[in-house]
């Protein structure tokens, strides 16, 4: 059931969400990444549901959204002082913090671990719902990405209807504003460790954090996102530089294979039955749209999605992050 729920002076949408979640049913609802698959944090059977609907492994942790830094401490044993800097600077935003998790809540949303990741969205319907659910009990929403498991994420609420039909409750928020998941440090083992990337740079994280981030290791935690396939459209999916990417063209010729194009360029040479899409210049453009335009070539029914690889630059790493997981799959 798809409600609308922008506008900010009729709550009823939200309310309907927020006694939906504190029932233990799951909600999609939006945030400023993606749209998310939600269930109340604190209850496991809640978020069991997540990983049944999804199809998705009990052991790949979840992103719980809080309110504020105070719900987030609900589910934290510790709040180190890293974790606040970076709160502070980035909250509410698309930064998810790994901290230590405290003993009898979150359990099944950390994926059994003793680390849980925490998110305070931006997203004006999003906020609304963690302040209704909060008042009805729920101090927080275990919400990954909704759709298939290892699947484009969606960023239009019509996205997660196509996932999971009509009988889910889904808020719409609109199309999300950055469009790709949360970066997410892990402030657990006493150094940040940059786990995925996202809009965000390095820099200004490390800016926020007042030291640099490691690389993950062998001891990180798991973290959502992080698997080497994922993101992936039902077509096969190939990542290549713009000069390879024209070669190839060139060497299908008359071929009738069922192609997509997703590059910055036009190719110069098209096989026949080629379907382009331009990528935009800017990578905060090309991460807002990247998930639609995946869905889109998709849709067309190609069997494959060549993908000109982004340029060089830690403000392109949330992008080529995605597209090469979603070519590894």
């Amino acid at each position: 059931m798809l409600i609308d729920a922008r506008d900010p002076k009729d709550g009823s949408a939200v309310a309907q969400a927020a006694t939906a979640l504190a029932a233990g049913e799951l909600v999609g609802l939006p945030t400023e990444t993606v749209y998310g698959l939600g269930a109340r944090a604190d209850d496991d059977d809640a978020v069991a549901k997540i990983f049944a609907a999804k199809g998705r492994p009990a052991d790949h942790p979840l992103i719980v959204h809080v309110a504020d830094v105070g719900s987030a401490q609900v589910f934290a044993a510790d709040w180190p002082a890293l974790a606040q800097r970076l709160a502070a600077r980035f909250w509410p935003g698309p930064l998810t913090l790994i901290v230590p998790r405290a003993p009898g809540i979150g359990a099944a949303a950390a994926g059994g671990q003793h680390s849980i990741g925490l998110r305070c969205p931006s997203h004006p319907v999003a906020q609304a719902l963690l302040r209704e659910a909060k008042a009805r009990g729920v101090p927080g929403i275990a919400a990954p990405s909704a759709n298939r498991f290892g699947r484009i994420s969606p960023t239009r609420a019509a996205h997660v209807v196509e996932e999971f039909g009509d009988a889910l409750l889904v808020l719409d928020g609109g199309d999300c504003d950055v469009g790709i998941e949360s970066s997410i440090v892990d402030c657990s083992r006493g150094h940040p460790v940059l786990l995925r990337p996202g809009v965000l740079t390095r820099q200004q994280l490390e800016a926020a954090a007042g030291e640099p981030l490691a690389d993950p290791d062998a001891d990180a935690p798991r973290a959502s996102g992080t698997l080497e396939a994922h993101y992936a459209p039902r077509a096969r999916l190939r990542l290549m530089a713009g000069p390879m990417l024209n070669t190839a063209l060139q060497m299908l010729g008359g071929s009738t294979l069922k192609l997509a194009v997703y590059s910055r360029t036009v190719p110069a040479q098209a096989a026949r039955g080629l379907v382009h899409r331009s990528m935009p210049a800017q990578p905060a453009q090309a991460a807002h749209e990247l998930f639609s335009a995946l869905r889109e070539l998709d849709a067309e029914g190609v069997h494959l999605i060549w993908v000109e690889e982004p340029p060089a630059g830690p403000e392109w790493d949330g992008v080529r992050d995605r597209l090469q997981r979603a070519a590894a799959a």
